[in-house]
C-alpha cells in the first residue's frame, strides 16, 4: 500500500536554500537496521544514496553531536574540537591521487548541516584549529559546488565572519604546511569568494588583496613605468603612501610595506603557483608509464595557459577600462617595441634583462622566450573569431576539455569561460557567451549524432564499402556528394566567399510520416555530413570499453552545412520563400530522390584543403556518406553565433544608462527611474484604477488630493485619472541590495504625508458606435503592482519579480496600456522565452484599449493565439488590406450621405483629398457657427453636417435637450471621422506597395507601434532587422529569468545606432529568478561556467532595486505555503480567502495535496532504458489511475495536468495515458508535459510524478 503524507502543521519557512529536511525518525526500519558502513559504495563519485546516508557513520557522528531533529534536546551537547580534528583527518583529508576532497564524505556532512550547527557557531578565530578552518572552506566550497546560497549561515555574526577569512588569508604561515589537496581546497574557496562579491560581507575583505597597495610588489621599474603611463595615479599613490606611513608610525614601527597582507598575499600566491608548476613538470617528466594522464594533464595546461595569455593582453586598458579598437591595440604594440628599442641603445652593455640573483638569469632560452611573449603581434581578436568555424567537427566534439561529459560533478578545474557579474567590456561579454553558446550546440549535436548513428547498423560489404542495413529517423545514407561551385575569397581574406555543394539521398524506406519530415527541410536549415567507415570485425568488449565514441561508431569526419535549396526526383524546388516558384503553381514533390543544395563552412573547407595541400591529409569531402538532421526548435544554433560574432565585429552601443551596469560596475540604482532624466511627470493611468479608493490604496503614506481641470477639490472623483508624480517620489530611492529590498520600494514609507495631486477627468466621447467603446481593465492592481506599472512607464531600467500567481502577466499589459496612451510615438519590443508566455501575453493586450492594427506578433506559434484575428505578418497585411476596403466603402457612404459623387472612395489618397475638402471644412464651419449659438439647446442637432452618415447608429446621436450633451456627441461622431481617416491615411502605403514583403515589412518597421517575438526568433532574425531599418523604444521581457545572458542581450541591439547614441529608452525585465533557470544541457557548462545564469538573476545579485510582487491568486492559501516561504512576504490576494470555491472540498481526496510513496512495481523501480533517460513504471501506472479516478468522478480533462521532471517519464506517461485511457473512451488530460514546459501555465489540478530518480540523493535535494 502506497504511504500518503497529506497536509498538516508542516512549515516550509524554516528550510533556506542551502538546508535539505533530514528526520532521522524517517529511517526506514530495514535501513536502521543495518550496520553502519564505512563508506558509501554509489556507482558515481558525485552520487551518494539515501540508505547510505542513513548508514553511514558520520550520520550517526552528526545525531549524536549537531543535527537538530524533532522531539531531541540538544541544550546539553558540547562542541568538541578534537571531534572536528578527527573528522577533517580520517574523513576529509586526501593523502594522495587526483582527487582534491573526498566528495561523498563532504556531500554527507553537508546533508547533515555540518557547518551551519556546528563549525560556525562554535568558531573562534583565536582559538580555532587548522582543521575547523579548513573543515568549513571545505563545506563552503560544497555549497558552490552543488549550486546553494553558501555564505547566508554567516550573516549573523558578521565581525566572527570577517576574523575567519582573515584567519583563512593566514592559514599558510600556520605551522603545519598545507598539502597539495589542501592548497587545491584553499584557492578554490577564495575563487569563490572573489566570486560572491555581490555578499558585501565578503566583498569588503577580498577586495582589499587586489587594491592599489598591491603595487608595492611591483619591481621598481615597472613601477617607475606604470606611474608615468599614468600620471593621475601619483596623487592617489602619495596619498596611500602617506596614510600607511603614518599608521605605522602611530604603531611605532618603521614602514614596512612588505609586511601587510594585502601587499604580499596575491605575490605569495603567484610564486607558489610557479614553484608547484616546474616541480608538476618534472614530475610530468619522470612518470612515462601513465602516458594518457600526462596527455590529458598536458592538453588542459596547454589550455588554460592559453587562456592565461589572452586575458593577460586582453585588448582593454587597463586602467580607464575602455575597449581597445584595432588601431589601439597595434599602435600600443609598437610604441612599446619602439621604447624597448631606444632604451636597448642607450643602455647597451651594461643593459641587463634580469638581476645576476634572478633563478632565471641563467637560463637564455627562458629569456628569450620572454622577449618574444612580451613584444609578438598577437592576432586581433575579431580576426580570430571570424576565422573560427561556426560548424563543430569531430575534433572539438570529442574533446572531453572542452566539451565534458554530462556527468561532471563539479569537481577539478576546466579551461573554459565563465559567466559570473561582471565582465571586462562588451566585446569580453559577447567573446565569452560565443565560445559557451558553440560549445553548448557543439555538446548538443554530439549526443545528437551518438543517437543517430547506432542505428544504422554500419558494416563493411563484400566490396571493401561502407554499407548500412539499419535505419533512423534523423539520418540517410547520402546517394551522391559533389562540390559545385567555389568562389574567389574576399579582398584581404584567404578563406573562399562561398562553398556549395549538393547532396543526393532517397527517402524510399521510410514511413509516411518519417519522409513528410525529411520533406520539410526548408532554406537556411542547418544539416551535418557524416563520414562513417566501421571497423571490419566488430569490437570485442575490452576493446569496446577502451576505445572512444567515434571508434565504437565508426566515425570518421563530421561537416555541417546550410541549406540553399531543395528539390525533388524531377529537379522541381521544394520548400520555397523566395517567390521563384508561385503559390497557385505549387506541386507536392515527386519521386523518392531528394537534391539538397548546401552551403559549407568556408572557414572550415579553407582549413581542410590546406591540410590536404600541406601534410597530405585525406580528402574529407570525398568520403561523406551519411546525411543527418536535427530537430529544428534545437537548431538554431549557427543564426544565434552569426548574431553574436556580428554583434563583436560592430561597434556595440549600449544606452549610456545601462552600460555600467550591464558591465557589473558602478551604481546598481543608477539606471533606476528616480534617478533618469526626462521623467513624466503627469501620468494619465486610463483604466489603472477602478475607482477613487482603488488610487487611495495603491499610494500608501501619501495624502491623495483629487482636484478638476480648474485645480479645485473634486468632491466625486471618477475614473480615469492623471496623476502628478510627486517629487518625493521621484528623488528618492528606497531599494537597498536585492535580497534586502523591500516590495514597496517605489513608494515612501508610512506615514510621510507628502500629498499627491490627481485630476479625475472627463474623456472625450470615443463616438457613437459600439466598436468605438475603448475596452477597460477589470482588474484591481495592488499597490506592489501600481509601483511597477510606475516603474515600467518610466525611463530606466525596470525589473519585476513576480513569484507564481501573483499577475506579472497584468502588471505587463497594463504597463503597454498606459505606456501606448501617454507616449504614442514611441514602439515597444515585447520579448518571451516561449510561445505560450507570448500568446498569453497577447490575449491580454488585445483585451485593452490598443487598437489591433498596432500589434504584430511574429515567429512561430501565432497560430496557437486563441483568437480569430491573424497577427502574424501576412496576417496583419491582410487584415489591413480588408480595412482598406471596409473604410473606403464607408468614405463612400459618407459622400452619399453629403450628396457628393462616390468616387471620392476609390483610394486611400482621393479619401485623404475628400477628408480636407469636404470633411474637415464642413467641421470647422460647424464649430464657428456653434460658437455663435451656444445658447441654442437644438442647434447642435438641427445644424450637425454629418447627421445622415450616423443615422445608422444604435442610440440617437442627439436629443436636442442640452447644448453641452448635443456637443459632446457631435465631437464623438468627429473623432469617429477623424479615425476613420486615420486609419485610411496608414492604409495608404499597402496601396502604394505592391508585393507581399514589401508591405509587410512596411508594417514591421512604420505601422506597428507594439511588436512581440520570442529571443531566439530575435537572435535568428537580428540581421534582417538591422537590414530593414527596424527601430523601437522601448523593451519589455517576459519570463526573463529563464532566457540565457546573451538571448537577453541580443533584443536589446536588434536595431542600428542614430548619432552614436542607442535609442533604447525603457528596458522593463519582469522574471522570477527563484523559479527554472534557463535550460543548459551539459552540466560542466552549468556548474563550472554558470551558463544557466540568466541576466535577471545576475542583475538581482548585483543589487539593482527590483520590484517583488506580493500577493497571489492561483492557489488556495494551503498550496501556496509549499512555495511562499522562498519569498519574503508573499502573501494572498483577498479572493482566494473569499471565494466559495476555495472554501470548497476536492471531491473524492481526504487532503487539499497529497504525498504518496509509491514502491517498486512489479519488484523495479526506476529504471534507465537508455543513458539519462529515467522511467519509474509504478508512479507512472499510478498518477494515470489516479487520473481515471478523477475523471470517473466527472472533473473535466481541460482541468488537469499532468507534469514530471524527466523526459523520459513524460513519454512513459503518455504511453500509459494512451494504453489505459484512450483505448477505454476516457479522454487524455490537458497536458502531459515536463514541469519546464510548463512553467508560466496553470490549470486547476496538477499531477506531478516527482521523485523518479530515488536512488540519488543529489536530485532530490
Amino acid at each position: 500500500m502506497p504511504k500518503v503524507y497529506g497536509t498538516g502543521t508542516y512549515d516550509f519557512r524554516r528550510h533556506r536554500v542551502a538546508e535539505y529536511p533530514y528526520e532521522l525518525g524517517l529511517v526506514a526500519p530495514s535501513a536502521a537496521a543495518e550496520p553502519p558502513e564505512k563508506r558509501p559504495a554509489g556507482g558515481l563519485a558525485s552520487s551518494i544514496t539515501l540508505v547510505e546516508i542513513q548508514r553511514d557513520r558520520l550520520t550517526k557522528i552528526a545525531a549524536e553531536n549537531w543535527l537538530k531533529t524533532s522531539g531531541v534536546d540538544t541544550s546539553g551537547r558540547k562542541f568538541e574540537s578534537e571531534l572536528v580534528k578527527r573528522i577533517y583527518d580520517t574523513e576529509l583529508l586526501v593523502s594522495g591521487g587526483r582527487k582534491t576532497v573526498p566528495l561523498q564524505r563532504v556531500m554527507i556532512l553537508e546533508v547533515s548541516q555540518y557547518l551551519e550547527n556546528y563549525l560556525w557557531p562554535n568558531f573562534d578565530a583565536e582559538t580555532a584549529t587548522l582543521e575547523h578552518v579548513m573543515s568549513m572552506i571545505l563545506m563552503v566550497n560544497e555549497k558552490f559546488r552543488e549550486n546553494v546560497a553558501a555564505w547566508i549561515c554567516f550573516h549573523n555574526r558578521k565581525e566572527a565572519f570577517r576574523e575567519f577569512l582573515s584567519r583563512v588569508l593566514c592559514l599558510k604561515e600556520e605551522e603545519r604546511e598545507l598539502t597539495i589537496a589542501e592548497k587545491t581546497n584553499y584557492l578554490l574557496f577564495l575563487i569563490n569568494a572573489f566570486q560572491s562579491l555581490e555578499d558585501d560581507i565578503v566583498s569588503e575583505t577580498v577586495l582589499k588583496l587586489a587594491s592599489l597597495q598591491l603595487w608595492h610588489s611591483l619591481s621598481p621599474g615597472r613601477f617607475q613605468m606604470e606611474i608615468c603611463l599614468n600620471p593621475h595615479l601619483i596623487r592617489k599613490w602619495r596619498k596611500m603612501t602617506k596614510k600607511e606611513t603614518k599608521e605605522a608610525k602611530k604603531l611605532g614601527k618603521p614602514f614596512d610595506p612588505s609586511a601587510s597582507l594585502e601587499v604580499t598575499f596575491l605575490r605569495d600566491l603567484i610564486e607558489e603557483f610557479l614553484e608547484i608548476l616546474d616541480s608538476k613538470v618534472i614530475l610530468l617528466k619522470r612518470n612515462g608509464d601513465e602516458e594518457n594522464h600526462m596527455g590529458e594533464s598536458y592538453e588542459q595546461q596547454v589550455d588554460d595557459s592559453n587562456l592565461l595569455q589572452f586575458y593577460e593582453g586582453f585588448e582593454i586598458d587597463d586602467h580607464t577600462g575602455s575597449q581597445m579598437n584595432d588601431d589601439d591595440v597595434l599602435l600600443a604594440h609598437y610604441s612599446r617595441f619602439q621604447a624597448f628599442q631606444l632604451f636597448a641603445f642607450k643602455e647597451i652593455p651594461k643593459l641587463k634583462l634580469v638581476s645576476e640573483e634572478d633563478p632565471c638569469a641563467s637560463k637564455l632560452n627562458f629569456l628569450i622566450e620572454v622577449l618574444v611573449s612580451f613584444f609578438e603581434k598577437r592576432q586581433s581578436q575579431k580576426d580570430a573569431i571570424n576565422a573560427l568555424p561556426l560548424y563543430p567537427n569531430e575534433k572539438i566534439m570529442w574533446d572531453e576539455s572542452l566539451v565534458p561529459s554530462i556527468n561532471y560533478s563539479g569537481e577539478g578545474c576546466l579551461a573554459l569561460p565563465k559567466l559570473n557579474l561582471q565582465f571586462l567590456t562588451l566585446h569580453d561579454y559577447l567573446l565569452r557567451n560565443f565560445n559557451l553558446f558553440r560549445l553548448e550546440s557543439t555538446y548538443e549535436i554530439r549526443e545528437d549524432i551518438q543517437e543517430a548513428v547506432p542505428h544504422l547498423l554500419a558494416y563493411i560489404n563484400s566490396e571493401g564499402d561502407p554499407a548500412f542495413r539499419g535505419w533512423s529517423r534523423m539520418a540517410v545514407p547520402v546517394k551522391e556528394f559533389k562540390i559545385t561551385e567555389v568562389k574567389q575569397p574576399n579582398i584581404g581574406e584567404v578563406k573562399p566567399s562561398s562553398v556549395t555543394a549538393e547532396v543526393t539521398y532517397s527517402i524510399s524506406s521510410y514511413k509516411a510520416y518519417i519522409r513528410s519530415e525529411w520533406d520539410s527541410i526548408k532554406e537556411h536549415d542547418v544539416l551535418f555530413l557524416l563520414s562513417i567507415r566501421p571497423s571490419f570485425e566488430p569490437l570485442s568488449q575490452e576493446e569496446a570499453a577502451k576505445s572512444t565514441v567515434p571508434e565504437r561508431l565508426g566515425l570518421q569526419f563530421v561537416r555541417g552545412c546550410e541549406v540553399v535549396e531543395i528539390r525533388d526526383e524531377e529537379g522541381i524546388l521544394m520548400n520555397d520563400f523566395t517567390g521563384r516558384i508561385k503559390r497557385d503553381e505549387w506541386k507536392p514533390p515527386k519521386g523518392d530522390l531528394r537534391t539538397v543544395v548546401v552551403a559549407l563552412d568556408t572557414a572550415q573547407y579553407y582549413m581542410d584543403v590546406a591540410d590536404v595541400a600541406g601534410k597530405g591529409a585525406e580528402d574529407i569531402y570525398g568520403t561523406f556518406n551519411i546525411l543527418m538532421r536535427r530537430k529544428p526548435k534545437e537548431n538554431n544554433f549557427k543564426a544565434i553565433l552569426e548574431s553574436i560574432r556580428d554583434l563583436m565585429n560592430e561597434t556595440c552601443i549600449v544606452p549610456d544608462w545601462l552600460h555600467n551596469i550591464f558591465l557589473g560596475y558602478g551604481n546598481p540604482s543608477a539606471a533606476q527611474w528616480i534617478n533618469m532624466p526626462d521623467l513624466l511627470e503627469v501620468v494619465d493611468f486610463k483604466d489603472t484604477f477602478l475607482d477613487a479608493d482603488h488610487l487611495r490604496k495603491s499610494f500608501p503614506g501619501f495624502k491623495v488630493c483629487f482636484v478638476g481641470a480648474d485645480h479645485k477639490e473634486d468632491l466625486d472623483p471618477r475614473p480615469p485619472f492623471r496623476v502628478t508624480l510627486p517629487k518625493t517620489m521621484q528623488n528618492s530611492t528606497h531599494s537597498l541590495t536585492g535580497d534586502q529590498i523591500s516590495s514597496h520600494e517605489t513608494m515612501p514609507t508610512q506615514g510621510s504625508g507628502e500629498k499627491i495631486f490627481v485630476e479625475a477627468y472627463i474623456p472625450p466621447d470615443p463616438g457613437p458606435y459600439p466598436q468605438d467603446q475603448p475596452k477597460q481593465n477589470s482588474v484591481r492592481f495592488t499597490p506592489t503592482q501600481v509601483g511597477a506599472i510606475i516603474s515600467g512607464i518610466q525611463p530606466g531600467l525596470t525589473m519585476v519579480v513576480g513569484p507564481p500567481g501573483t499577475g506579472k502577466t497584468d502588471t505587463a499589459v497594463q504597463i503597454l496600456n498606459v505606456l501606448y496612451h501617454n507616449c504614442p510615438s514611441q514602439r515597444t519590443l515585447i520579448i518571451t522565452h516561449s510561445n505560450q508566455a507570448l500568446n498569453d501575453l497577447f490575449e491580454k493586450i488585445m483585451e485593452r484599449d490598443v487598437p489591433a492594427r498596432y500589434l504584430l506578433r511574429l515567429g512561430q506559434g501565432e497560430q496557437e493565439l486563441a483568437t480569430d484575428l491573424d497577427f502574424s505578418r501576412q496576417g496583419r497585411v491582410n487584415a489591413m488590406l480588408v480595412r482598406r476596403l471596409e473604410l473606403l466603402s464607408e468614405v463612400e457612404r459618407l459622400a452619399r450621405s453629403l450628396k457628393l459623387p462616390e468616387d471620392v472612395g476609390y483610394t486611400c489618397e482621393t479619401a485623404g483629398y475628400f477628408w480636407l475638402v469636404n470633411v474637415y471644412s464642413r467641421w470647422e464651419q460647424f464649430l464657428d457657427a456653434c460658437s455663435k449659438n451656444q445658447d441654442k439647446p437644438t442647434f447642435v442637432k438641427d445644424r450637425f453636417p454629418f447627421i445622415d452618415f450616423f443615422s445608422n447608429t444604435p442610440q440617437p446621436v442627439f436629443t436636442g435637450e442640452s447644448f453641452q450633451k448635443d456637443m459632446r456627441s457631435a465631437k464623438g461622431c468627429f473623432r469617429h471621422l477623424s479615425t476613420m481617416f486615420q486609419e485610411l491615411e496608414e492604409c495608404r502605403a499597402f496601396e502604394l506597395l505592391k508585393s507581399t514583403a514589401d508591405r509587410a515589412n512596411y508594417l514591421m518597421t512604420k505601422q506597428a507601434k507594439i511588436v512581440a517575438m520570442t529571443c531566439t526568433h530575435a537572435a535568428l532574425k537580428r540581421k534582417d532587422f538591422l537590414q530593414l531599418g527596424f527601430k523601437y523604444d522601448n523593451l519589455l521581457m517576459e519570463e526573463s529569468a529563464q532566457i540565457l545572458e546573451i538571448e537577453t542581450f541580443i533584443p536589446m541591439l536588434l536595431q542600428r545606432q542614430e548619432d552614436g547614441h542607442a535609442r533604447l529608452k525603457r528596458c522593463i525585465l519582469i522574471g522570477d529568478h527563484h523559479q527554472l533557470p534557463p535550460v543548459v544541457k551539459n552540466m560542466a557548462f552549468q556548474k563550472y561556467s554558470h551558463m544557466d545564469q540568466s541576466l535577471f538573476t545576475r542583475f538581482v545579485r548585483l543589487g539593482i532595486p527590483y520590484i517583488e510582487l506580493n500577493a497571489q491568486g492561483r492557489a488556495r492559501p494551503s498550496l501556496a505555503k509549499l512555495y511562499n516561504w522562498r519569498y519574503r512576504d508573499l502573501g494572498d490576494l483577498p479572493f482566494v480567502h473569499e471565494d466559495s470555491i476555495f472554501h470548497k472540498a476536492n471531491a473524492g481526496f481526504s487532503y487539499e495535496y497529497q504525498l504518496v510513496d509509491v514502491p517498486d512495481y512489479l519488484g523495479k523501480g526506476e529504471t534507465a532504458p537508455s543513458p539519462w533517460f529515467y522511467q519509474n513504471e509504478g508512479e507512472a501506472e499510478y498518477i494515470v489511475s489516479v487520473y481515471m479516478y478523477m475523471r470517473l468522478l466527472g472533473y473535466p480533462a481541460s482541468k488537469i495536468s499532468i507534469l514530471t521532471t524527466y523526459n523520459g517519464q513524460k513519454l512513459l506517461i503518455r504511453d500509459v495515458v494512451s494504453r489505459r485511457c484512450t483505448a477505454c473512451g476516457i479522454a487524455p488530460p490537458s497536458k502531459v508535459t515536463t514541469v519546464d514546459k510548463f512553467q508560466g501555465q496553470q490549470n486547476d489540478f496538477i499531477l506531478l510524478s516527482l521523485s523518479v530518480r530515488v536512488l540519488l540523493v543529489t536530485y532530490v535535494m
